[in-house]
């Protein structure tokens, strides 16, 4: 391209280039690929995933630790200080009954702690949104001062009314027996409690694995208090009680440790076995929802009416699948729930490829430019490009002689905040100063904003009483290396 000095000034245009969906770039760049995310990624609960979603945990997992660090180290002393000594004094069996139960118990423990216990997936927001004109439609018109009334639901389960709450996080009607959980943010499916000791919530889908871990958990406990005691026993009449806690000093470890820990592991297990037999919840047993104190003809809709039936439906019956897809990718044109830190959630798009312009607002084509920046750029007239004085301080800055194209040449790219008056350039910017002539992108271009514009004379820098001096025109041995430059700008360009 190039300008013309002695013809009439007219306004500069300057059309904007994408680079983005412009298939020569493309071709001349490597495209990176976007690796697609999982849905455990953007989680809205506050849950840690490891494994790559295959493992889901709360965030609070230091007193699983501290359970995982009891049961091995009172195991492990177990094994090592008296399981020796009690084989061969009493019988083998010991150390293989007491392997057998301790890997059972790391194994409901870890099934129990690594699962999803029956998280809800929250709604859309169309299903948000539909779910909130349904409430709206249903309370009717508000006035001023107007309460709406509490958002349940009524269902009727084996001839008893249950209320289904609205879950204001969740954006859903909680289904029976689901309740939300302020420490994973999450609502759970048969929600029973959330337990820190196994770094989960309990739900539907981890239920059994839970009371089978506190229920095995017992086991060992009372199974190593017991052999402990017996091997201290057997050595005292041997060798004396001093001599005994001598010769194995980790016996009086683990006694402590079985001593003051027994008592409320067999007490939950208990507990949970009435509540397996009445087919309840933690959570309803505390709040008392069938209890005969509320109404005289208040029960429990969920219980079969035996003992041997509610026990096999809690622990035999078959173990639903996960809701929630933890380990699928993110659709491009799907949206996914974002949680905030206080609980409440926003919608975002996870839409991976987001172009930064649009075609139909690209004006010239990238193909275009390749072949302006081909065609000779000097004609009958020249551009000066000056050099080796500092641009725009901060910025780059776009300053030419404002005057009329060749008619073979495309038009001039316009900037917003520059415009052409005559034989002055004016340049909207207050905190620039004028000092040689550069080119730059539509992005480096000094902004239109500023409470006056200031006024520059286009060709001063360039004449000397009104002539152009020949040393200051384009050099023709120069065009080649131009047109390389102007080429290895734009791919450049491209690749940001």
């Amino acid at each position: 391209m190039y300008l013309g000095l002695d013809e009439p000034v007219r306004e500069c245009q300057y059309n904007q280039i994408c680079t983005r969906n412009s298939l020569p770039m493309e071709t001349l760049g490597h495209k990176k690929k976007k690796i697609p995310r999982r849905k455990w990624q953007v989680f809205p609960g506050r849950n840690r995933f490891y494994c790559n979603g295959r493992v889901m945990m709360a965030r609070q997992t230091g007193v699983f630790y501290l359970t995982l660090v009891l049961i091995m180290v009172t195991s492990g002393l177990f094994f090592a200080f008296d399981c020796p000594f009690l084989a061969s004094n009493l019988t083998p069996a010991i150390p293989v009954i007491g392997g057998v139960l301790f890997f059972f118990v790391l194994g409901m423990l870890f099934r129990a702690s690594f699962s999803d216990p029956g998280v809800l997936p929250r709604a859309t927001p169309d299903e948000a949104a539909d779910l909130e004109r349904q409430i709206g439609a249903a309370n009717g018109p508000s006035g001023p001062g107007y309460r709406p009334p509490p958002r349940t639901r009524e269902v009727v389960i084996n001839g008893q009314t249950v209320k289904l709450k609205y879950c204001f996080t969740c954006k859903i009607f909680r289904p029976p027996r689901a309740s939300h959980c302020s420490l994973c943010d999450n609502c759970v499916e048969r929600f029973d409690h959330h337990c820190p000791w196994v770094g989960n919530c309990v739900g539907k889908r981890n239920y059994r694995f839970f009371y089978l871990f506190i229920l095995s958990l017992s086991f060992l406990t009372v199974f190593i208090f017991a052999f402990v005691i017996t091997h201290v026993i057997l050595r005292s009449n041997r060798t004396g009680f001093l001599s005994a806690l001598k010769d194995s000093p980790a016996s009086v470890l683990e006694v402590l440790v079985c001593f003051f820990s027994v008592w409320s592991i067999v007490g939950l297990s208990g507990f949970h076995t009435y509540l397996i037999s009445s087919n309840q919840t933690t959570n309803e047993d505390i709040k008392g929802l069938w209890s005969n104190k509320r109404a005289k003809d208040n029960y429990n809709p969920y219980s079969y009416g035996n003992i041997m039936t509610n026990c096999c439906a809690a622990l035999c019956g078959p173990l639903p699948p996960s809701l929630i897809d933890r380990r699928g990718f993110i659709q491009s044109d799907t949206t996914q729930p974002v949680s905030h830190s206080n609980g409440s959630s926003m919608y975002a798009s996870t839409q991976l490829h987001t172009h930064m312009c649009d075609q139909e607002h690209c004006i010239q084509s990238t193909k275009f430019v390749l072949q302006a920046a081909a065609t000779p750029l000097l004609h009958s007239n020249s551009v000066m490009i000056g050099g080796g004085g500092p641009p725009f301080p901060g910025k780059s800055s776009l300053v030419v002689p404002c005057a009329s194209l060749a008619p073979s040449q495309p038009s001039l790219p316009s900037m917003p905040g520059l415009s052409c008056a005559g034989d002055m350039l004016t340049l909207r910017d207050p905190d620039t100063h004028c000092h040689h002539h550069h080119f730059a992108s539509p992005e480096e271009t000094p902004s239109p904003s500023g409470p006056m514009p200031l006024t520059l004379p286009c060709a001063a820098h360039m004449t000397h009483g009104g002539h152009i001096h020949p040393a200051q025109l384009y050099d023709p041995a120069s065009q080649d290396s131009l047109h390389e430059d102007s080429v290895r700008g734009l791919v450049k360009l491209s690749s940001v």
